[in-house]
């Protein structure tokens, strides 16, 4: 497996990780909710089950923003070395590992920090399209393609 392919699966494990918590904390919410609905009755009743329905829509909503990142990951092929710079690049710019998929936590692969960001990103934005050896500036910084995994 390639550096380039154990950073796409250890994103992979992360968003799928992500899916599985919220997936785990909606089915607690729904059994706490039945469990709740067997021995209460009144108005703190009532509010306690507005409360975990409020609860269980938000991370509703949370888990559908994750299944979108895990959508977009499942289009990248890892195996693909591209010329210039697409969705699911590896870019070495200022001895910095870029990977270009979605905005989501640092990781460490082989002793290796690399950072995944968004192609609409500011960074991701003027990275996309270019090849090794193209150079620009954002917020003063100057950096330089040095390599596209």
């Amino acid at each position: 497996m390639t550096f380039k392919q154990k950073i796409y699966h250890q994103y992979q494990q992360l968003v799928q990780d992500r899916i599985d918590v919220f997936k785990d904390m909606i089915v607690a919410l729904t059994e706490d909710s039945k469990n709740d609905a067997k021995g209460s009755a009144g108005d703190k009743h009532e509010t306690a089950l507005s409360m975990m329905h409020i609860e269980q829509e938000k991370l509703n909503t949370k888990l559908r923003e994750v299944l979108t990142q895990k959508a977009v990951l499942d289009k990248i092929d890892a195996t693909i070395v591209a010329e210039t710079i697409v969705l699911g690049s590896l870019v070495k710019a200022n001895g910095i590992y870029l990977y270009l998929s979605l905005a989501l936590p640092k990781i460490n692969v082989e002793g290796i920090n690399v950072i995944a960001l968004s192609p609409q990103s500011p960074l991701g934005n003027k990275l996309m399209g270019n090849q090794v050896d193209f150079t620009f500036e954002i917020n003063t910084t100057k950096y330089s393609i040095e390599e596209i995994l």
